[in-house]
């Protein structure tokens, strides 16, 4: 049967670095708080760790930024949820949930949403095929798993994550068939003012950059993928150059054979949960994209919901971190347990800190935005919605058909309606009807939020609940 923790003024959603530092934030100044992350541990993708069961080689690691974090959690009077799968969230500021032992939902004044990003692939010929992964999931399986994508990985996208990812094959005694950046060296010039605002960020890049350039790793910079295809057990990926808008045109090709491809064009903002509840939106392609409308202190349009972290725009975890104390200090002052002398002394030092953060980390974000003409090459036979098997010609039909916004491209192709809700699909769905249509982003928008935000069996829910425990009113008198 469903539980329900009653007392509980503040539910965090997602324990990466903006959520766990909301959380603790809060409770440091006499909140109750609930923390529910559907991992196993606090972290979030950039501070993941390894299963407990795992015993890294050469003996203890050295504890981390992460270690830190997930202490400085156990520490607290933080209620804890790992392993806890939200999938609905009412005005009323109702959280449900479902986990190890069955339903479960709280009640709360005020919610945090720090849900963090999705992955952005543009689609390509092939990239649905076994073996062709993300950068996010080949991060997931080097960090916390210590595994290689592939014995001869190609590693392709945009953004900082390529060289992380390509340094960690190397790492992990791998071999990286070739490193294939669509920004052109230009661009990473354009960001060093922002670079240097972080020293120590810099180095860790200049140090994988060392390590690609030792092991004598190709780089293709201002290319991209332009399909992969399966021969002879293997992958061959056909690389093309691309121009300032990262639209695959003319040149010299290169294939490139490889036991796996891993892939990144940047990242989504996560705004799932802000969708569902009817908060204010605003597109901002620097910022990933769709972003919810918060004040300085991380308000919403609605009351009671405050967002934190990359879910309000792509900054980065460093910016995440203060972003997340933030917001923690804004809902304690808002629910009365913070005066305002206090508040505006501790937030104005805890912005200063998150706007050098921010600097960072937002230049970083902007080397993996999505231009808004790099789908024009997108072939039209070439799946879109992997869910639903939605191409590219498919979408084209529906908007010269009459579809004018994403919710009419949803119901009449069913792209969005699979398991992942559109988080896969749904940033390049748009840029593709926003071109069809030839208006903005902003004016096809964007699929509604819906519950169940996250798939859940209907065993899940009703746990052992049957037929014996349904109340049946009295017969009536005759």
């Amino acid at each position: 049967m469903d539980k329900m923790d009653k007392d509980v003024d503040l539910v965090v959603l997602g324990a990466g670095p903006a959520g766990v530092n909301a959380a603790i934030t809060a409770n440091r100044h006499g909140l109750k708080v609930v923390l529910v992350d559907q991992n196993h541990a606090a972290g979030g993708q950039v501070f993941r760790p390894m299963p407990e069961t795992f015993t890294p080689s050469g003996g203890s690691a050295a504890p981390g930024e992460g270690d830190e974090l997930r202490q400085r959690l156990a520490r607290s009077q933080v209620r804890v949820y790992f392993n806890h799968t939200v999938w609905n969230v009412s005005t009323d500021l109702r959280v449900d949930a479902v986990g190890p032992d069955g339903p479960v939902h709280w009640r709360c004044r005020a919610l945090v949403v720090a849900s963090g990003t999705t992955e952005r692939v543009v689609p390509f010929p092939g990239w649905t095929l076994p073996n062709v992964m993300g950068l996010a999931a080949a991060t997931i399986l080097l960090k916390s798993q210590k595994m290689l994508p592939g014995a001869d990985t190609l590693v392709a996208g945009c953004g900082p994550l390529l060289t992380a990812v390509a340094a960690g094959i190397v790492d992990g005694g791998g071999r990286v068939a070739a490193l294939v950046d669509a920004a052109p060296r230009s661009a990473w010039l354009k960001a060093s003012p922002a670079m240097v605002s972080r020293p120590d960020l810099m180095w860790q890049g200049v140090k994988w950059l060392a390590q690609i350039k030792t092991a004598g790793i190709p780089i293709f910079s201002a290319h991209a993928i332009e399909k992969v295809e399966a021969v002879d057990g293997r992958l061959r990926a056909t690389l093309a150059p691309v121009d300032s808008d990262r639209r695959i045109g003319g040149g010299e090709r290169h294939a490139v054979h490889a036991d796996a491809v891993v892939v990144g064009n940047g990242l989504v903002p996560g705004t799932d949960v802000t969708r569902l509840l009817r908060a204010e939106h605003t597109f901002n392609r620097k910022l990933g994209g769709w972003v919810a409308v918060t004040d300085e202190y991380c308000r919403t349009s609605v009351p009671g919901l405050y967002a934190a972290g990359d879910g309000c725009g792509i900054s980065g975890a460093a910016a995440a971190i203060h972003h997340g104390e933030l917001a923690g200090l804004a809902v304690a002052h808002d629910l009365g347990s913070l005066d305002e002398h206090s508040f505006e002394r501790e937030a104005a030092a805890v912005q200063r800190r998150l706007s050098k953060a921010r600097r960072f980390g937002q230049a970083m974000g902007a080397l993996m935005a999505l231009p808004s003409r790099q789908v024009e090459t997108i072939a039209p036979d070439t799946v879109v919605c992997r869910c639903e098997d939605v191409t590219r010609a498919e979408i084209d039909a529906a908007v010269a058909g009459g579809a004018r916004d994403m919710n009419q491209l949803k119901a009449w192709t069913r792209c969005g309606m699979g398991p992942c809700q559109g988080r896969s699909c749904g940033d390049v769905a748009a840029e593709l009807a926003a071109l069809k249509a030839g208006c903005g982003r902003s004016e096809v928008g964007f699929f509604t939020g819906r519950a169940p935000l996250r798939p859940v069996s209907l065993e899940q829910l009703t746990g052992d609940y049957d037929y014996a425990d349904i109340p049946l009113p009295k017969a009536a008198p005759l």
